[in-house]
């Protein structure tokens, strides 16, 4: 017959490296053991080129380019950007001094040459400021675009918090 897991201590458990049955394991390791298989997979065996790369490269370049793969070849390694179409003859004059900043942060000449390649750039999404938060003075804006006054503004909260919508005239 198994032992229960009851009379032990909980931390002991999880800190076995056991999976126990019908126990969720923490989110955020399964994601980040996600993260790291597609970046290796990628080519990026440390993932910091990704990570930091608005600071490597600098904001103006990171807004046109990004990161996709990692290769290594007898020459030195390879990395391909995914560029915007109309910012690869820019970053073409640029590339100089784009691998002097990689390889600055990398290692001196880790990084042989880069790779363009056009396409669509995936955006990361800013996470919304808090209402709370916004500058004083500021009035709240409508979905149509128009500031709303405060006495409409706090009217509509009311309405979202209690939950009656206003009817719709059909």
């Amino acid at each position: 017959m198994s032992q229960s897991a009851k009379g032990k201590d909980p931390q002991a458990v999880f800190q076995s490296g056991t999976a126990r049955r019908g126990r969720a394991a923490a989110a955020g390791r399964d994601a980040l053991n996600h993260a790291a298989a597609a970046l290796a997979k990628a080519g990026f065996s440390d993932p910091t080129l990704v990570l930091n790369w608005r600071e490597i490269a600098g904001s103006d370049m990171a807004r046109i380019a990004q990161p996709v793969r990692l290769s290594e070849g007898p020459d030195g390694a390879v990395l391909t950007l995914r560029c915007e179409a109309g910012a690869a003859v820019f970053l073409q004059h640029q590339t100089r001094a784009l691998l002097e900043r990689i390889n600055g942060y990398l290692g001196a000449s880790r990084i042989a040459r880069l790779r363009l390649v056009a396409g669509e750039l995936t955006r990361s999404s800013e996470p919304m400021d808090h209402p709370g938060r916004s500058p004083k003075g500021k009035a709240e804006e409508s979905p149509s675009g128009d500031k709303l006054p405060l006495s409409e503004a706090l009217s509509r909260l009311a309405r979202s918090r209690s939950g009656n919508r206003p009817k719709r005239a059909d």
